[in-house]
């Protein structure tokens, strides 16, 4: 494991906004004396406010928090309209689609085509405040100008992930009553077309019976099927539309968005966010974490779908006044030096992706950074994975050139934003370690009676106090809520939210996430936590990538099974089986030694990068895969992997 400490760069830091520990404590001790104090400071900073608001955090109706009660306030205004006397001609948003089109645009320009997409779903499909509307879309700039007109009138938007399957956008629409679909009749990966209409239109055939029309953005212009007096063309109508368009006045706690999350069974979750409290932390994070500053280029690598590219490509950006890119295609295509060029090109400035991604590019160009001016980048992220600390080395020392702050931030949907996270001009780094949380969180490692874990020892990951961008509620479900989130962990006396993740703080005081507890493995009694023995794994220089899951044992009751994806599969044989076994035993221990391990072609990732470690159970248990497949980047790999470890 990599030992060694990286201090921030004391150049970088004298102008970081946060530029010292110290600064970080008085925060973080000013939010811990004056809890309320320290959230009205900010509010009232941050939030250009359209009514006062009468309380910072009502805690009566606990769990259901209210944050800022009886305040009004637009988040299209807190995005584009208060932005417009300073920053009209900047650009708010670049677009770089997957053959490589550019398009700049404007806070002005996006100011009316925000408007001018308000309007057409006001005046021609009825849109109001409350509605519901589900978005089924690519990455194209028409994802943020609907997202953002949603919330100019007040309706709630709800993204679905355009890689989910018909079934699962129907039980999505289902469950949130919608109103009306916005889609796109396809869009480009990897230099060819894919189609999204129809599944919307399969969807839409099986049930969904609220929607009543659907809205298609014509981006790739294959032929699709139309449904007379439901589907209409974006295209054709929004030309007509006014530029002008006022915005709802809404309450501090009125929803805006729900974002649904999936389990391997059952119903999706709902996760329910309102206004004022997100909208306040997306743009605090984005400047803290991000270290903004004026003229800066950021790109989230994520997808609209998803939290990350809720709070980091279009609201925390735009809040805060940055220029944000958005990506169509992939950034191995057409080849690995992809997202460095485009880096180079768009002089991006910060750089926010997955471990995942980040182990990939290395595998497929582990040199291709070099042939590129990467000299604007200042700070690098990571996001939705604890990052091992290989992959940490060479996206410091080859992308970052040894300069760049790397912030490995922690957060969930429920949580809309980071809750721990280096800051880079303050936060001395330790690789694979979340550090410690922003300032106004409070963040616990402890047992479940709320007894603090010891140092060095593994416990619960919880906040142990409210903040503002927590999930309200799940639609629909109230005692789901309160037993998802709230049902596991108390402090002194009181419930307080798990994250479902275990952690442990060492004795500098630094948290280090060690993965889901539904992910840690019990070996003869000992936890193992997945991302502990993942990281282990990849300190061999033959692993490019890997995942671990838990396998019945006769004797441990559970034993460790590794999916090894290799640098060079030419090198796959029992030999480094046992090489590998060996770096194991050096890192971790005897305890943690693999009792499988299955070198494959790849490994099963939804088009987010996440690695989908249910099925990778399910295919060493010998179980049928029940989950669906059709969100994988590529679901042909099910197959292929379930060979292999027949085989094995």
């Amino acid at each position: 494991m990599l030992k060694e400490i990286f201090k921030p760069n004391p150049e970088f830091a004298k102008d970081a906004l946060i530029p010292s520990m110290d600064a970080y404590w008085k925060l973080q001790n000013k939010a811990i004396e004056d809890y309320d104090g320290f959230w009205k400071d900010f509010a009232d900073e941050k939030i250009e406010w359209l009514a006062p608001y009468d309380k910072v955090l009502d805690e009566s109706d606990a769990p259901f928090y209210k944050w800022f009660t009886n305040g009004k306030l637009n988040v299209s205004n807190q995005c584009i309209d208060r932005h417009l006397e300073t920053k009209a001609n900047q650009n708010a948003i670049i677009f770089e689609g997957d053959k490589g089109d550019v398009e700049h645009i404007t806070y002005a320009q996006l100011s009316q085509r925000v408007n001018k997409m308000a309007n057409l779903l006001k005046n021609e499909f009825g849109v109001k405040k409350g509605d519901r509307v589900v978005l089924y879309m690519p990455m194209i700039p028409e994802a943020a100008y609907a997202m953002l007109a949603c919330t100019r009138l007040g309706a709630i938007h709800s993204i679905v992930f355009g890689g989910f399957s018909s079934a699962a956008l129907r039980d999505r629409i289902e469950d949130a009553e919608a109103k009306i679909v916005i889609t796109a009749d396809g869009a480009f990966r990897k230099g060819k077309p894919y189609m999204l209409k129809n599944v919307v239109d399969e969807a839409l055939t099986k049930g969904a019976k609220s929607i009543e029309a659907v809205l298609v953005v014509k981006r790739n212009f294959e032929e699709i099927t139309w449904k007379e007096g439901r589907d209409h063309a974006y295209n054709d109508l929004i030309d007509a539309q006014s530029d002008v368009c006022p915005f709802e006045a809404m309450d501090s706690e009125d929803p805006l968005f729900l974002l649904y999350t999936s389990g391997s069974t059952g119903k999706p979750k709902g996760v329910l966010h309102t206004t004022a409290g997100y909208i306040l932390w997306a743009q605090m994070t984005m400047e803290w974490v991000f270290d903004l500053r004026k003229n800066d280029v950021f790109w989230c690598t994520a997808d609209v779908g998803w939290i990350t590219g809720h709070t980091y490509i279009v609201y925390g950006p735009l809040a805060a006044g940055t220029t944000t890119l958005m990506f169509e295609g992939v950034p191995t295509y057409p080849d690995a030096g992809r997202a460095w060029k485009m880096v180079q090109d768009h002089n991006i400035t910060q750089f926010y992706t997955a471990p995942t991604a980040i182990r990939l590019l290395h595998k497929t160009g582990e040199d291709e950074p070099k042939k590129y001016d990467l000299s604007k980048l200042r700070i690098l992220g990571t996001v939705g994975e604890p990052i091992d600390p290989h992959a940490w080395k060479w996206y410091y020392e080859t992308v970052g050139n040894s300069k760049c702050a790397i912030v490995d931030t922690y957060w969930q949907t429920e949580t809309g934003g980071h809750m721990i996270s280096p800051l880079p001009g303050a936060t001395a780094i330790k690789p694979g370690c979340a550090t410690f949380a922003l300032p106004g969180i409070i963040a616990e490692v402890i047992e479940e009676d709320g007894t603090p874990t010891p140092v060095g020892e593994k416990g619960l990951m919880c906040i142990t106090r409210p903040w503002p961008s927590m999930i309200r509620n799940i639609w629909g479900d109230p005692e789901r809520f309160k037993k998802a989130y709230f049902g596991d962990c108390k402090k002194e006396g009181k419930a307080v939210y798990f994250t479902g993740d275990g952690a442990m703080i060492d004795e500098d005081g630094y948290l280090t996430i060690t993965g889901r507890t539904d992910d840690v493995i019990n070996v003869s009694g000992h936890r193992m936590g997945t991302a502990e023995v993942e990281a282990a794994i990849d300190e061999h220089n033959a692993v490019a990538t890997v995942a671990v899951v838990g396998v019945p044992h006769e004797i441990k009751g559970e034993g460790i099974f590794a999916y090894i994806v290799l640098k060079n599969p030419e090198d796959a044989s029992e030999e480094l089986k046992v090489a590998i076994n060996k770096v194991i035993k050096a890192e971790i221990g005897a305890i943690a030694l693999c009792d499988g391990i299955a070198f494959v072609p790849d490994l099963p990732k939804t088009r987010s990068g996440k690695i989908m470690r249910r099925i990778l159970r399910s295919i060493v248990k010998g179980e049928e895969i029940t989950q669906d497949t059709s969100t994988l980047e590529d679901p042909s790999i099910v197959a292929i992997i379930e060979g292999i470890v027949k085989e094995s």
